[in-house]
């Protein structure tokens, strides 16, 4: 979310698109939330969630420093409507299977307090990285500051838990103690466009 301002420079200012094209490159792409939250309960449960975890956590870090390397033409159009669609489809894998596992290791006393550190801590780093990236583009230009994102996302994959915690026998999740429904992995209901994809489901996805 922190590099829309970037790609918007890059594509409306310096490419010079036209308006439709740049919103049919983003519009076409929100399909890919569809797709995704449809196939998470099935992936996860053919694959395992350890598994869906660990490679779609990873899987969702290599697209975004393509868009770096955009040029003029018809081809670029395709080339962000394909960036887009695949980061979609990875985020919306990833979120529902990070929200669930989240819920389950959270006491049902502190699920308050963690949706509201996770909703805070979302909103203020991506306001942070928006900021430097800004800065970042106006040091150097707007196509160095995406790639430096790209890379900072690329060592992403490095924070992520080599295994999963398990429950203990007997054990129910905090959001099932605390009579919450669980998270829903149709993240895009709430969200509905490729910035909602990429956006932490857990504020929209519990009733």
């Amino acid at each position: 979310m922190a590099t829309g301002p970037l790609l918007a420079v890059l594509l409306l200012r310096q490419l010079r698109f036209p308006a439709w094209q740049y919103g049919l490159a983003f519009a076409v792409p929100c399909a890919g939330g569809l797709i995704g939250s449809r196939l998470a309960r099935r992936v996860v449960a053919r694959y395992g969630r350890h598994r869906v975890f660990r490679a779609v956590g990873t899987l969702r870090s290599i697209w975004l420093i393509g868009l770096a390397f955009v040029r003029p033409g018809v081809a670029v159009v395709l080339t962000v409507m394909a960036v887009e669609l695949a980061i979609i489809i990875s985020m919306s894998l990833y979120n529902p299977v990070l929200a669930t596992y989240r819920l389950e290791q959270t006491p049902s006393h502190q699920i308050a307090r963690t949706l509201s550190a996770w909703s805070i801590s979302s909103s203020a780093s991506i306001a942070i990285f928006t900021g430097l990236g800004g800065l970042l583009a106006d040091l150097t230009s707007t196509r160095m500051a995406l790639a430096v994102a790209g890379l900072v996302v690329l060592t992403s994959p490095l924070l992520l838990p080599r295994r999963l915690g398990r429950r203990q026998p007997g054990h129910r999740p905090g959001y099932l103690r605390s009579g919450l429904k669980p998270a829903r992995t149709s993240s895009e209901k709430s969200c509905g466009c490729s910035q909602a994809a990429k956006c932490p489901p857990l504020s929209t996805s519990l009733k």
